[in-house]
């Protein structure tokens, strides 16, 4: 049998000396700081209160008090009949508490069952903001009898209270009437605090403003507030706190988003996102309440930039890295501009690129306007651009796949004069596209010609070579992260039986085929929507006919593993959430999920950088204080775009009277066991691990990780200032043939089977430009696929 013990103290508050203050009589019980002097045998020797943790606070004063009036006791006094505010630990200070009730965590040593004993207290409070010591002046004890463990069991689960009124709602046919009930769920939330309506308080993802407060109450009980400026989704917060608040805070955080879906109200997909977004804003937040009761870190923040509309402020030595550049150098802008304008240069970059140039690439295309940065589809056709604009030179600032393929796509539009130049000597190599130039990949090309009829999409970040030799053994197209989902539906409704073979990107091939099995799970309906000529039954019959090589990766996209993805999950989970399409697995299903409920992304760099921009543009639109903030699934280079573009917006709705204020998180997800940088002077030492070559680290704003990956690609960061202003000095000088060896590779020369590289290198690539103008395969592929070999068109 279970006992309750019914706790009757006499004291009263003293508000104005905040001294110790004793009673004769309960004429006026009160309390502040609640001492119990008795025996661990009569009493559990730790008391907490029901109260959630942020009305009891602890403080020097207090403990000071404490260890004089143990100094106070009775030498004869034994340890177990010390009052038990002697312990600093077991201090508590309470305000403004009209009634509450204390439990202990151990129950006596004579009773059975581990369960919290309950002391009860009815507690008229003191004057507001009173500040007092309180000692009981005498405590009397009674037993009741408890509730049996077997029937505690049997209550509610948070789950399945929250499946009950989820259920109870959907069976409300007429939307109206549903709506109106939840409409009551939010008129019976407990009125939330005027002082809690900040910005730390909000969940983000929601069109309204929605606030959420959790805490964990002294019974290890989750405490949660909520509330809305719209009806609506104040009905959503109050049917949720209905059913979390008081469960235990395992049941809360092993919640599936699952249980919250299908509640149509006939509106937009933002009120169904208000469930998840708020449902997991407050999964995360009980995790964090534990962590601290539990005295452990809630979770290791990444570097991050914070943006706002009057500066921009770096948290981590990461950050502070990228961010060094944000502001360039003014002499170098000028300097660069004048080169440029003056000789006709055009320069196209990659987003990759070094902040530092990137910055100063950016001020610079106020003076000279050709000067373009973006992903790797559009450098060759803006330097195509450039060239009938005038431009008699184009230096590319990226990977030597890229300078080869604006030298291939320039003299197929006639523009053999214009000189194309590399930012190195040395080859400026990638880990993705080498690893399709390998003989594992022939050998993977090869059983793709033998399963006839067949298709090889390959990825647009790979050689010319590479397309060309691809193309010469299976008929080829290429893709982009942005383009191929619709690229490979779009092949499998046009050619029967087709099957199809990825590469060389073994996680966008691995991510690919994931995608498909999800979109088997959808009603037709869904999949329609994604490709109208595609259902249920198309997309399980060619799950078996897809393809993929397991043996390539990119060095920026393989530092998001496993242990990258628990940080964003424990710590980021209701954070807008952005991952490029080759990123691994587990980083993929994250993002996979967060954009199913508005919050996330997955596809190319141009993609990730619309998909901020967006967010942040619907925030300054709605006009009231806001704070974004956003995951990098790719290389930290994309930040100085992002920066540019966020930045642009949010002085520009100052501008425009905007009263709101709007703050952006830029997060880098850099691995922990990224290798830290050494000094000048032992950088031609060995590190201990593995006898690798020290590598640049987080400090120096590399941020790879010893188990792969690198949050800047390493190859990306040859194409420096100093050498574009290098190239740029030289070009039309006597000395530009020390050039030579930075020119673009030209494949006239060489052909394959009596075609030129180039020629049947760009065919793939023109073939995917008429499916992204037209919406179809070319008729030309079509033929080369029914046919089993590739014929240009000429």
């Amino acid at each position: 049998m279970f006992s309750r013990w019914k706790v009757h103290t006499l004291t009263k508050c003293n508000t104005k000396t905040k001294s110790p203050a004793f009673a004769s009589s309960p004429s006026s019980p009160s309390f502040r700081s609640c001492y119990f002097n008795s025996t661990p045998e009569r009493v559990a020797p730790s008391l907490h209160t029901f109260l959630p943790r942020s009305f009891i606070h602890r403080s020097r004063e207090t403990q000071r008090r404490a260890r004089h009036r143990r100094a106070l006791l009775p030498p004869s006094a034994k340890a177990s009949e010390l009052p038990m505010a002697c312990a600093p630990s077991n201090l508590a200070t309470v305000r403004d508490v009209p009634a509450t009730s204390f439990t202990s965590r151990f129950p006596p040593a004579s009773l059975a069952h581990h369960v919290p004993l309950t002391l009860t207290f009815k507690l008229p409070s003191c004057r507001r903001n009173a500040t007092a010591l309180v000692t009981p002046f005498c405590v009397s004890l009674e037993t009741v009898p408890q509730i049996p463990p077997a029937d505690l069991q049997k209550s509610t689960s948070a789950k399945d209270k929250l499946s009950s009124l989820v259920s109870s709602l959907k069976a409300i046919a007429d939307v109206r009437d549903r709506t109106a009930k939840l409409l009551d769920y939010g008129a019976k939330l407990p009125p939330f605090p005027k002082s809690e309506r900040i910005a730390e308080n909000r969940v983000m993802g929601c069109t309204a403003q929605v606030w959420v407060k959790v805490e964990l109450g002294l019974d290890d009980r989750v405490h949660v507030a909520a509330d809305s400026d719209s009806e609506v989704t104040k009905g959503f917060c109050g049917v949720l706190v209905e059913a979390l608040n008081m469960s235990q805070p395992q049941e809360v955080m092993a919640l599936s988003l699952d249980t919250v879906a299908g509640l149509g109200l006939g509106s937009t997909a933002s009120r169904s996102n208000t469930w998840y977004n708020v449902l997991v804003t407050m999964q995360k937040r009980t995790e964090m309440e534990v962590a601290k009761v539990e005295g452990r870190r809630t979770f290791e923040l990444f570097p991050s930039l914070l943006l706002s509309a009057e500066d921009i402020s770096a948290q981590g030595s990461f950050a502070v890295a990228q961010a060094k550049y944000l502001e360039p150098s003014q002499p170098n802008v000028q300097e660069l501009a004048e080169l440029l304008k003056m000789k006709q240069i055009g320069v196209v970059a990659h987003f990759y690129m070094d902040p530092e140039v990137q910055g100063v690439l950016v001020a610079a295309k106020e003076a000279w306007p050709n000067i373009f940065i973006s992903d790797s589809l559009v450098m060759a056709d803006r330097a195509v651009k450039m060239a009938e604009a005038g431009c008699k030179h184009i230096a590319v600032l990226g990977v030597d796949f890229m300078s080869e393929n604006v030298r291939a796509i320039l003299d197929k539009a006639g523009y053999q004069e214009v000189n194309v130049y590399r930012m190195s000597r040395d080859p400026i190599g990638c880990s993705l596209a080498e690893a399709a130039e390998n003989a594992k990949y022939l050998t993977f090309l090869e059983e793709a010609s033998k399963n006839f009829p067949a298709l090889h999409v390959v990825y647009i970040n790979t050689s010319l070579e590479t397309k060309a030799k691809s193309h010469a053994v299976v008929p080829t197209i290429t893709c982009t992260s942005s383009n191929v989902v619709p690229t490979v539906l779009q092949a499998f409704a046009q050619v029967p039986n087709l099957t199809v073979w990825y590469g060389p990107d073994s996680y966008m091939g691995a991510n690919l085929a994931e995608l498909f099995r999800q979109m088997a799970n959808m009603s037709d309906e869904e999949i329609a929507a994604i490709h109208p000529m595609h259902n249920k039954q198309s997309i399980l019959s060619l799950l078996p006919r897809l393809h993929y090589y397991h043996d390539g990766a990119c060095i920026v996209h393989d530092l998001f593993g496993h242990e990258v993805v628990s940080r964003v999950r424990k710590g980021y989970r209701d954070a807008f959430l952005t991952a490029h399409f080759e990123v691994p697995g587990e980083m993929f299903a994250l993002a996979m999920e967060a954009k199913q409920r508005g919050m996330g992304v997955v596809g190319s760099t141009q993609n990730i950088l619309d998909f901020i921009t967006s967010r942040v543009q619907e925030a300054v639109d709605r006009d009231f204080d806001d704070k974004l903030q956003f995951v990098l699934g790719t290389e930290a280079g994309m930040v100085t775009a992002i920066v540019g573009a966020v930045r642009k917006l949010l002085i520009a709705g100052r501008s425009a009277g905007k009263r709101g204020k709007v703050d952006v998180e830029i997060v880098f997800p850099v691995s922990s066991e990224a290798i830290a940088t050494v000094s000048p002077s032992s950088s031609s030492q060995e590190s201990s691990i593995g006898k690798l070559s020290i590598v640049p680290g987080v400090s120096s704003g590399e941020g790879c990780s010893i188990n792969g990956g690198c949050a800047s690609c390493p190859y990306m960061k040859m194409n420096s200032l100093d050498a574009l202003l290098r190239v740029s000095k030289l070009i039309a000088t006597p000395l530009e043939h020390s050039l030579n060896l930075q020119q673009a590779k030209r494949f006239n020369t060489n052909d394959i089977s009596g075609i030129s590289v180039a020629d049947l290198g760009c065919e793939p690539i023109l073939h995917m430009r008429h499916f992204q103008s037209k919406g179809s395969l070319p008729e030309a592929l079509v033929d080369q696929i029914l046919s089993g070999t590739a014929k240009v068109v000429r």
